[in-house]
């Protein structure tokens, strides 16, 4: 099926939202499918389709907002750990079939223009929509375990309860843990998309999107913060399990931690 989807829309309102962990799209299989090639893209109202993510996003292409909530109501019992603000990315689609100035396939403005809108270069640019929430939830997550293990330090170094700090740096380790885990075994930032081995003709706008959005730069930056958070979260647990440590390696390990978050700083916590 091609561009009649969308009614022959000029301008397409697309809409990310990473509504949790992981949803179950096996059970969905047998809807209202529009492709037999992933990701699984599933049509929406008369003229709208959603494209679906095992790793918890749905992006909307030419939805109303009332059928873009029938669906997330339809999908609550196959969303796992649910998130209570899903992230967001907005864009708009401008299909202009005789722009040929070579700036198509570039997002100004949030808007993105296109010669025609395909359901595979929809499931492709579903792709890049869906990877970049994931990121920027990663990204505000892991700016809050940063912020909490400075705090944690200070805490350190004020000699408060150091069985309550430990549990909180245990947690702490575990999202780091989880977050590493889903980004490389569920969403693969680094992997081409499927479509690519059938569509390779869309490659291009895949790579201009990819770049426009700088997924490889902020997925390598966030492993390097996060291993910079996991070695500080195991260095500060190992001090706390030593009762007979000195007040002076509290200093020490502030100190640590400052020197951290300046090489975090120079890595860049500002998302894309």
């Amino acid at each position: 099926m091609t561009a009649p989807l969308f009614h022959d829309a000029t301008t397409v309102k697309v809409r990310a939202l990473y509504l949790g962990e992981r949803i179950d799209v096996r059970a969905l299989e047998a809807a209202s499918r529009i492709t037999p090639v992933l990701p699984l893209a599933i049509q929406v109202g008369q003229h709208g389709a959603a494209v679906i993510f095992r790793y918890g996003v749905v992006v909307f292409f030419h939805v109303s907002p009332l059928e873009e909530v029938g669906l997330i109501e339809s999908l609550k019992k196959l969303v796992g750990e649910s998130f209570a603000r899903p992230e967001l990315e907005e864009i708009e689609i401008r299909v202009l079939p005789d722009r040929n100035d070579g700036r198509q396939d570039l997002v100004e403005g949030n808007v993105l223009t296109v010669s025609e809108l395909s359901v595979e270069r929809a499931q492709l640019i579903a792709e890049i929509l869906a990877r970049t929430v994931a990121l920027a939830r990663y990204e505000s997550v892991v700016k809050e375990s940063w912020s909490a293990i400075e705090n944690w330090a200070q805490a350190l170094q004020q000699g408060k309860s150091e069985n309550a700090l430990a549990k909180q740096l245990l947690k702490n380790l575990g999202s780091t843990i989880v977050i590493q885990s889903s980004m490389t075994g569920r969403i693969e930032i680094d992997d081409k998309p499927e479509i690519l081995w059938d569509r390779p003709d869309l490659e291009r706008i895949y790579l201009r999107l990819e770049d426009e959005y700088e997924l490889k730069e902020r997925d390598k930056a966030l492993e390097r913060k996060l291993a910079l958070i996991s070695s500080t979260a195991e260095m500060m647990l190992n001090l706390v399990d030593n009762r007979h440590a000195h007040r002076l390696e509290w200093y020490i390990i502030g100190l640590i931690v400052l020197e951290i978050a300046i090489s975090l700083a120079t890595i860049g916590f500002g998302g894309h």
